[in-house]
């Protein structure tokens, strides 16, 4: 059974029977991969009392990954791992091409440089500054596109290189799995890290393929864990997707929450969002600001798409009944 509801311009999404649906697990090769890069530590789940206080939840905390490897957004650990497998068959110096609203296209520059390989960067305009010289400095070729974050994607696609993007569609499909592999990491990093299984984990989604990763995670095994999915109601093509039951596109606006200003899920990640997710809800930009604020309040310093889910799951209060431990996973540090 599927419940979609409005409240005031807020659409909100449930599936019940999520839980039960199993999808294979995901490899294991990128944990132990990432153990062995430099630099590589968990991440830090910390405990907010006071906000669990407010939502009458037992336990929250917050994956905080405002640094991962080096560089202040989860994105590394997907970038790392797919660059690793692109580069096992080839011996000889590549362009690495990808389309980002700022962390990814970082991380996948990043990666590059320290493999000696090029990489070339698109950007939709809308993508601030500042965000593009932290692209630079990485010793990346950035091309701003006039258009959305789907056109960027398209130009990433059609250059010249090798294309690391997390988006995938038919015909392009393995390069996705891995960066949803690489981002199982913070999945079994959460694992060992709690005492036991969460009864929500709350996500924010652009494309979907972090969101993939989190669904296989728990659903590659005998688990009641929720997950609930969080976007920008500016960009809410996952919602929007979910309530049509197909792929849907929609029109995308300014946003805060950058990394989530996306208007068409991934192909690859769509079985697992329209399967194994227990609930989505979009977000507003005052929301959002609100739980950013509230978050440095307690010494978790979120950007907005690492706020999110905190917005998300107020929005939701109540949908869930009783929660005695819940995770919420902030994929960015402040700017």
């Amino acid at each position: 059974m599927i419940r979609t509801t409005r409240t005031l311009s807020r659409m909100k999404f449930s599936r019940p029977e999520a839980r039960s649906w199993r999808c294979p697990p995901a490899p294991t090769g990128a944990r132990d991969f990432h153990t062995g890069l430099p630099g590589y530590a968990p991440t830090p789940l910390t405990g907010v009392p006071a906000l669990a206080a407010e939502l009458g939840i037992g336990r929250l905390f917050v994956k905080d990954e405002s640094s991962r490897l080096g560089l202040p957004a989860f994105k590394a650990l997907g970038a790392s791992w797919a660059v690793h497998r692109v580069l096992e068959r080839r011996t000889a110096q590549v362009t690495l091409t990808t389309a980002t609203d700022g962390n990814h296209g970082r991380a996948v520059a990043r990666m590059a440089r320290l493999r000696g390989q090029r990489a070339h960067v698109f950007v939709p305009h809308t993508v601030p500054e500042p965000a593009i010289e932290a692209i630079r400095t990485e010793n990346a070729q950035v091309t701003v596109v006039e258009g959305t974050y789907d056109d960027a994607v398209a130009r990433a696609a059609e250059a010249d290189g090798v294309l690391v993007q997390d988006m995938g569609r038919p015909g392009y499909e393995e390069v996705p799995a891995w960066i949803v592999e690489g981002y199982g990491t913070l999945c079994h990093e959460i694992d060992e890290q709690l005492d036991r299984e969460p009864d929500l984990v709350v996500v924010p989604v652009g494309v979907g393929s972090f969101a993939q990763a989190v669904i296989t995670h728990y659903r590659g095994r005998d688990c009641g864990t929720r997950i609930l999915a969080v976007e920008p109601d500016s960009a809410a093509c996952v919602l929007a997707s979910l309530k049509a039951g197909e792929l849907r596109t929609v029109p995308t606006g300014d946003t805060i929450m950058a990394g989530l200003n996306c208007g068409t899920p991934s192909a690859t990640s769509w079985p697992y969002l329209r399967n194994g997710l227990d609930a989505a809800v979009a977000i507003s930009e005052s929301e959002c600001t609100k739980a950013m604020q509230d978050l440095h309040a307690q010494n978790v310093h979120s950007g907005p798409c690492g706020a999110a889910p905190l917005a998300g799951l107020r929005a939701m209060r109540g949908e869930f009944g009783h929660l005695d431990t819940v995770v919420l996973i902030s994929t960015e540090g402040r700017p």
